[in-house]
């Protein structure tokens, strides 16, 4: 099946629940807008997307204070389905279904996989709350909408890597949204869209194909330039104290250099 094939599909089971998924996202905009809509693709053919996933010593490892987890997107190294996958959520029909649910104009997919790809978390893996890097990789779109399709069978609420947003900050009780088989989770990223993914409980490997949306405007008016934010959890008052002077030198270099000291090797090279 190619990425024609398969934007078709995502196209039409987003157009038949499309008010269902516009009044779900309405509910949560004012704060972190999302929706999310089950079984988006035969059952047959995600277990094939499943099932063509790399394992994770055919991935990135990432292990610090912020993240523990796997991830891939150097995509012409996977099977052809994973890249007709990715770029099928970046089909011009898909990115207008989507922004019409969520009430935007101006989106744009990202050919470079800019932070996005696969990604695969084991027992243990986590993503502490985090605000995404606000730009594209050249800093002249603003990063608008998140996509995150999960495609492990059988996966409960139980095993943890599940999908957290905190709506109302850190200080408040966060917002679970489980990485359900054949889901996807649409969200909106800002200055104030705080999001983590729990740790992963289970003996194993929780699969997810990601992709990001950018504007040439963002999507609060306060929003300004930011890199990846990393906060600690409420139990975690050491590792936040760190995590904020991280992100302070962090931030400072990037005022220094726009584009970094280095590029960011999370990107597709094709």
């Amino acid at each position: 099946m190619n990425r024609n094939e398969l934007a078709y599909l995502i196209c039409n089971q987003l157009t038949k629940n499309r008010v269902v998924l516009k009044n779900q996202f309405l509910k949560s905009k004012a704060t972190i807008g999302y929706f999310f809509i089950d079984d988006l693709l035969p059952e047959q053919l995600a277990l094939e997307i499943y099932n063509k996933f790399p394992t994770t010593d055919k991935a990135i490892r990432k292990k610090n204070l912020r993240e523990f987890k796997f991830t891939a997107y150097q995509m012409d190294q996977y099977d052809s389905l994973l890249e007709d996958l990715i770029y099928a959520f970046q089909d011009e029909k898909v990115i207008q279904l989507i922004s019409e649910i969520c009430g935007l104009e101006e989106v744009y997919g990202d050919e470079n996989l800019y932070a996005g790809g696969l990604s695969l978390m084991g027992k243990d893996n986590f993503l502490n709350p985090h605000l995404d890097n606000s730009h594209d990789k050249d800093r002249e779109r603003w990063r608008v909408l998140n996509l995150l399709y999960y495609v492990t069978p059988n996966w409960t609420i139980e095993n943890g890597g599940n999908l957290e947003v905190w709506p109302n900050g850190l200080k408040q009780v966060q917002t679970t949204i489980e990485s359900k088989f054949n889901r996807l989770v649409v969200m909106t990223t800002h200055q104030k869209s705080w999001h983590s993914v729990s740790k992963v409980l289970k003996e194993d490997i929780r699969r997810c194909v990601s992709n990001y949306y950018f504007s040439n405007t963002p999507l609060l008016e306060s929003d300004t330039f930011h890199i990846t934010t990393f906060r600690g959890r409420s139990s975690e008052k050491v590792k936040d104290l760190i995590l904020r002077v991280d992100n302070t030198l962090r931030s400072n270099i990037r005022k220094l250099f726009k584009k970094g000291v280095r590029e960011n090797p999370h990107q597709y090279k094709k």
